[in-house]
């Protein structure tokens, strides 16, 4: 998964889809991300087999751990459980808690990038309208080539995701594609 654009290396990032789904609205958003997951999953599986960081950056539901498992078993419920059967991480996978909307505000993520040598960043994950664009902005005052697989992020509603999907692109230069493309 090189960016056409640069041969920069990349690294896969899911946003918060390690989650309770204990909020208004969050059966929807749940059913719409295990839609994603499924997709994230395939794409997760071929960012590895290319030795591609995969790295997670959730929210930390006020445990303040960056311990994958008190995360997991917090979220874990009749709701979250589809989701998380399908985009557990793996024990080569990073795990990063992040305190706010964006996944470099407070967190190591930058520099965990700069010792990777990561220059592009793929975006996946919920909620498309709030973390992952929050989190696009940053990367790309950061200087990040951004690619966003439109079928790997979710909102609450879909009009919402739409519209953020066209800021990524049309405001942050984001290439916006379909998970299947970057698999080739």
């Amino acid at each position: 998964m090189k960016n056409a654009k640069s041969n920069a290396k990349s690294a896969l990032i899911i946003i918060d889809m390690l989650n309770d789904f204990q909020f208004k609205n969050g059966k929807i958003l749940a059913e719409k991300s295990l839609t994603i997951a499924q997709n994230i999953a395939q794409l997760k599986q071929y960012a590895s087999s290319q030795h591609i960081p995969i790295i997670y950056v959730n929210d930390h539901y006020k445990l303040w751990q960056a311990n994958l498992e008190t995360i997991l078993t917090h979220c874990t419920n009749e709701v979250s459980s589809p989701v998380l059967h399908h985009i557990s991480p793996q024990n080569a996978d990073y795990f990063l808690i992040k305190p706010k909307h964006s996944i470099f505000y407070g967190t190591a993520l930058n520099i965990l990038l700069s010792q990777l040598d990561v220059h592009t960043l793929i975006l996946t994950g919920i909620a498309g309208n709030i973390c992952v664009l929050f989190s696009a902005n940053d990367a790309y005052m950061r200087e990040y080539n951004l690619i966003v697989p439109e079928d790997c992020i979710a909102s609450n509603a879909d009009e919402d995701n739409t519209f953020a999907l066209r800021m990524m692109h049309n405001v942050l230069n984001a290439r916006i594609c379909k998970h299947t493309e970057l698999m080739n």
